[in-house]
């Protein structure tokens, strides 16, 4: 089964095309755009590209294209993308702007110049999607949970591959198939000892999740992108008496509030050197204290939440670290593992600092909870439950 997967951004449109069958896939083919005033357009460029290059005689051989879609007002999982995921996706518009006006625009123009193939839409929320109800809820009145208000999460592509690998390495065939299959299935028991992890997606845009059996149990975003731990240039966590608050004081208007928080605050703000962490530890190293606080004040927020799903968890198995920041930073594993040996976790300096973009245990051999670097694919899972959603269609 051929399988292109559309990562389509508000000015931006990148392609991979998997080859799956049930043994996992593999990439024959991808590309990108940036500046894109036009995605129709883009859309059928990229089609032509895939015939130039040999990878297709037609458009019609791809078989399926799957969606990272966000957010969808009263819609989660991995589901065909038809009429009601458009409908989902413009429902939250003003919530996720960045990503559900565009993800809309494309299924409406995949299904205009690929109307042979299936469309499917993984929505970032659907790992949550068995969280408890009262882990799920903000305490609000009920007209505000009546309209869609809660903790929905996000990266959720992200830390079910971890879900799934994590078990494998640990030898846990049998929380890995459950969590292989849990869009299809919903959560299984297990018939032996409970396999407990902590997933910390950490990069551009960062989050923490508590996984029991292959399933999520919680996770520190929320209602948008934009909650739980410091992001690139969004706060992340924030008092909510502290928004009316500055509006008053500074003489903001609500837009550039919003703006404010969303493009000046996380890293940046709290850095005002940049949103990039390499950037950040730059200058921590010269000397810079709002460069240190920053990193500090991350470090920190991942420790908060790892310590709260150890206690929802009852302990741990394995904790992990992926995407960039995650998978490329052995400075701040340290920091984030630092005099955790009482709670299990005992992370081996030597084979942290050697660490970098790869999948390594960097735990000591006497750590009772393995840590690992598992490097961030989220296209490939993707690929994985769309073609697990197609194979299932009768």
């Amino acid at each position: 089964m051929l399988v292109l997967i559309a990562n389509l951004g508000s000015t931006s449109f990148k392609y991979r095309v998997f080859l799956m069958d049930e043994r996992g896939g593999v990439v024959v083919a991808k590309g990108g755009y940036e500046r894109v005033t036009d995605h129709a357009a883009t859309i059928d460029d990229a089609l032509a590209t895939l015939q130039r290059d040999g990878v297709i005689d037609d458009p019609s051989e791809i078989d399926a294209v799957g969606f990272k879609t966000v957010l969808g007002k009263n819609l989660s999982g991995c589901v065909i993308a038809d009429q009601k995921v458009i409908d989902a996706l413009d429902g939250f518009a003003a919530v996720a702007p960045a990503h559900n006006p565009p993800y809309a625009a494309g299924i409406r123009q995949f299904g205009k110049s690929m109307p042979h193939a299936k469309l499917v839409a993984l929505f970032e929320t659907a790992f949550y999607q068995w969280i408890d109800e009262a882990s799920a809820q903000y305490a609000l009145p009920k007209s505000w949970r009546e309209i869609g208000i809660r903790r929905y999460g996000f990266h959720g592509a992200s830390h079910k591959f971890i879900a799934e690998r994590s078990a494998e390495l640990c030898g846990r065939q049998d929380v890995a198939e459950i969590s292989q299959r849990l869009y299809l299935d919903g959560p299984a028991p297990v018939a032996g000892k409970p396999f407990r992890v902590v997933s910390c997606h950490l990069g551009g845009s960062s989050s923490v999740t508590g996984i029991l059996n292959g399933v999520a149990i919680g996770t520190s975003m929320g209602f948008s992108p934009q909650s739980g731990l410091p992001q690139n240039n969004r706060v992340g966590e924030l008092d909510s008496g502290a928004l009316p608050y500055a509006m008053r004081t500074l003489g903001l208007s609500l837009e550039e509030a919003e703006r404010q928080l969303t493009k000046e605050s996380g890293l940046l703000g709290l850095s005002g050197v940049s949103n990039d962490v390499r950037d950040i530890e730059a200058a921590a190293n010269d000397g810079n204290p709002d460069a240190q606080l920053a990193l500090n004040h991350l470090a920190a927020s991942i420790r908060h939440w790892i310590g709260a799903y150890m206690i929802e968890l009852g302990g741990i198995d394995a904790l992990v670290f992926t995407a960039g920041i995650g998978e490329n930073g052995p400075r701040l594993r340290n920091a984030v593992c630092a005099n955790l040996e009482n709670f299990g976790i005992k992370l081996d300096p030597d084979k942290n600092a050697a660490c970098r973009a790869t999948e390594a245990d960097i735990s000591t051999d006497d750590s009772p909870a393995k840590i690992f670097v598992i490097p961030a694919n989220e296209e490939l899972v993707l690929a994985r439950e769309v073609y697990r959603q197609i194979s299932n269609q009768p």
